[in-house]
């Protein structure tokens, strides 16, 4: 069974592609088996929030982080979760 891992990701993505394009760097924490699923994390949580397109987002670095080093309070309880409640 994979271990699920924080992973830190940095890039760029086109904010107002149509009229004044701006690059806007983004730093988002993501919980994720492999560098390939955070990358894809990060492509829907984009998108759906900021409704960016995957070709208007630059990733320049995905590092593994501990989990108590994340930015993202969310996050940081998934990861130092030791049970989960059902109501």
């Amino acid at each position: 069974m994979s271990m699920v891992k924080t992973y830190r990701v940095k890039g760029y993505m086109l904010i107002s592609h149509d009229r004044l394009p701006t690059w806007q760097a983004f730093t988002k924490d993501v919980r994720a088996v492999n560098e390939v699923d955070a990358v894809e994390k990060i492509y829907s949580l984009m998108g759906s929030k900021h409704k960016v397109k995957r070709y208007h987002i630059r990733i320049e670095s995905i590092t593994e982080i501990n989990p108590e080093e994340s930015i993202d309070q969310i996050v940081k309880e998934l990861a130092t979760a030791t049970r989960i409640v059902k109501p």
